[in-house]
């Protein structure tokens, strides 16, 4: 089995690129629809240049609307080390707690177990 390529942190895929390459996608499938459509209906190309009206709009409004966001999503290697070790400590306080909890169980079902015996020799 091939290994998959990693990625590189410090250059994310602009997720514009992304949104742009779906809105097209769809558009793409709303006019194999709609051109055949529009000529059994005889409706005209409303609807496909309503489709690609549609499609531009969105396009500008991600291109415009991402520039400064985008800028400030990306984190530099120190903050993802303190995320990935702030990660690593709240595994390891939860494995903990997760272990007191079991010790704890343990502890109640051997007390139930030495009651039920009590019990019985009463009977």
């Amino acid at each position: 089995m091939a290994k998959k390529p990693e990625k590189n942190f410090h250059q994310p895929e602009d997720i514009r690129v992304s949104a742009t390459t779906k809105i097209w996608g769809l558009t793409v499938g709303i006019l194999a629809i709609c051109v055949p459509l529009s000529a059994v209906t005889r409706s005209g190309a409303i609807i496909p240049l309503a489709a690609i009206a549609g499609a531009g709009a969105g396009t500008v409004a991600v291109w415009r609307s991402g520039d400064k966001k985008y800028q400030n999503q990306v984190l530099s290697p120190q903050q993802v080390e303190l995320l990935e070790q702030r990660i690593a400590d709240l595994e390891t306080i939860v494995s903990g707690e997760d272990f007191d909890l079991r010790m704890k169980i343990k502890q109640l079902e051997a007390h139930e177990k030495a009651t039920r015996k009590l019990r019985d020799r009463q009977e």
